[in-house]
């Protein structure tokens, strides 16, 4: 595989500096009092002042003041249970006690000398639910008052310069944590049906504009991911089939996204998308050779690297061809060899939930040992962060986690997190303004894809909205939406437009439908008999918006299917 030249780097270079100066910790500091786990009870000094300017010579100077315990808990970015930092119910501290060892999120934070936080949730769409073990999202107020919590806690510690990072899982489509009072995207399938990076950016724009209003300053998004097989776990939460593509969506929301203020993700190295595996559940094998790897799966995490994204997470996926049988986030040869020599990324590596089957083979000290010496930056949600930071601190300190590692993960970190504090920060005003839902309302205008029947014009009215079962809020968006564009729409006896999403097969199917629109992937089309297809690979209120707008023959549906259906054209719509 050809070589791509390494990226110059002011944070490599303030790193080597740091390395070669033996700074690894203040002499002056005082050892931590011991917690009732043999962990640190609290800071071990008040938070250090950092020159100002760059952030990687800023990353630098604030690590070569670090304690051991300081630099262990920058690289731990766990979950947590509750919907407050500070004031938890008895069944979140429950939960809190059994995770770390204390009540609430404050604590966890200051006990642990944290590096951030994942807010976590899930949805009955959502594949990834596996591994959200609670929820601690509502609504933006509820959130925005926890991220101020976090925060709070995390300025009396030794890094308080630097912002707390925390993160969320906010692709958009099935994987949504915060969906009231925001702007919601259409999926990233839409957007690759678009096939339009500016719509994108703009859409991601707004995005990010309202997760950093919310205090939010990490996205575990986008799905970098190709969607070559038919994987039900990334499904619509790629870009699409064809590398290129993606890799110009993909660009685009890192670039939306960054630009909002929130740091992007791009996940999941080396590409869960090339395996029909789920990794919430095992290890998924990726067979295809290297350069078939290089050729069809790297291309939109490449794009995103040269976008600029901050962070980079590894995936728990078995690239056969390249380290067989190890995962690739305990992978040196994919995430040092592969991921920062070949592709160049300078920036956060992250692990994929740490909580998660392929990880958890090993104890939870280990394998975060294990993740950090393969080139991680930051451990994601650890299913026990104390015997985490135990077993960090025990490696560091026999040598088993070499100093240098451990030292150039955090000054990544702390780099992020000062670059972070150079990027804008919206009000809460900003969440849903007309601008916002506008670009999210474009975007899913441009992804409406007939795939059987004519190209437009007005459905015969009137009209009977179905949906498969579980699906009765969409369905009334989209009645609200026909009837806002002037279709008269009965609850029964009309012509029938059938809803499918998530998970639905042939016997969600209707055969008496005229027309069947799919709302994630469009491969149950294929088994369809309606005489018109469509896709919005969505079922956000803007998917549906744009679906009423076709279906009243206002709008021209324009989009084509990123992923092949057989039997069936990309679009019915031209070229």
């Amino acid at each position: 595989m050809p070589i791509r030249p390494r990226r110059a780097s002011v944070a490599v270079a303030a790193l080597t500096a740091l390395l070669a100066s033996g700074c690894t910790g203040s002499p002056d500091r005082p050892e931590p009092t011991p917690g009732p786990t043999g962990t640190s009870a609290g800071p071990s000094a008040p938070a250090a002042s950092t020159p100002p300017g760059d952030p990687a010579a800023r990353a630098a100077a604030l690590a070569a003041t670090l304690s051991d315990e300081d630099l262990v808990g920058q690289v731990l970015m766990p979950y947590a249970y509750g919907d407050s930092a500070t004031k938890v119910s008895p069944g979140s501290a429950a939960g809190n006690q059994a995770l770390a060892g204390v009540d609430t999120p404050a604590e966890m934070i200051a006990r642990y000398r944290l590096g951030g936080l994942i807010l976590v949730g899930f949805s009955a769409d959502d594949p990834t639910k596996g591994n959200q073990e609670t929820t601690n999202v509502d609504n933006p107020k509820q959130v925005h008052d926890l991220t101020a919590g976090l925060r709070a806690a995390a300025g009396r510690l030794a890094t308080g310069p630097a912002p707390f990072l925390v993160g969320t899982d906010q692709e958009y489509g099935v994987v949504t944590r915060i969906t009231d009072g925001v702007t919601v995207l259409p999926s990233a399938l839409a957007a690759g049906a678009a096939g339009d990076p500016k719509l994108t950016e703009a859409a991601w724009r707004a995005a990010g504009a309202e997760l950093a209003a919310m205090g939010i300053n990490v996205d575990f998004a986008p799905v970098a991911d190709v969607l070559a097989t038919r994987s039900t776990v990334i499904g619509s939460r790629s870009y699409g089939a064809d590398p290129k593509q993606a890799a110009a969506q993909v660009g685009g929301a890192v670039r939306g996204l960054q630009a909002g203020g929130v740091a992007a993700t791009l996940k999941h190295f080396p590409g869960h998308g090339h395996s029909a595996d789920d990794s919430h559940q095992d290890l998924p094998v990726l067979t295809q050779s290297a350069a078939a790897l290089q050729s069809g799966a790297w291309p939109p995490f490449t794009a995103g690297i040269d976008a600029g994204a901050m962070a980079v997470m590894s995936g728990h996926l078995d690239a056969r061809a390249i380290d067989p049988g190890i995962p690739a986030t305990f992978s040196h040869k994919l995430l040092t060899d592969v991921l920062r020599g070949q592709l160049g990324f300078q920036g956060v590596v992250i692990t994929d939930g740490m909580n998660m089957p392929p990880a958890k083979r090993w104890a939870p000290g280990e394998a975060a040992v294990r993740a950090l010496n393969a080139g991680n930056d930051l451990i994601l949600m650890t299913p026990n962060v104390g015997q985490a930071y135990d077993g960090l601190l025990a490696a560091l300190r026999g040598g088993s986690l070499p100093r240098t590692r451990l030292v150039e993960a955090v000054t990544r970190v702390l780099t992020m997190k000062f670059r972070l504090a150079e990027l804008p920060t919206a009000p809460m005003s900003t969440l849903n303004i007309p601008a916002h839902r506008s670009a999210a309302e474009a975007l899913a205008a441009g992804a409406v894809t007939v795939l059987r029947g004519a190209c437009g014009g007005a459905i015969r009215g009137p009209v009977t909205v179905t949906s498969s079962d579980g699906r009765d809020g969409t369905r009334a968006a989209l009645t609200a939406a026909l009837t806002e564009a002037g279709v008269s729409v009965k609850a029964s006896g009309g012509t029938v437009v059938h809803l499918v999403g998530y998970g639905d097969g042939t016997a969600d199917l209707r055969a008496d439908a005229a027309v069947t629109v799919a709302m994630d992937t469009p491969y149950v089309l294929a088994k369809a008999t309606s005489p018109t297809l469509l896709a919005t690979y969505s079922s956000s209120r803007a998917s549906m918006t744009a679906l009423a707008a076709v279906l009243a023959g206002k709008a021209r549906p324009g989009g084509r299917s990123p992923v092949a259906v057989p039997g069936l054209p990309a679009t019915t719509c031209g070229t």
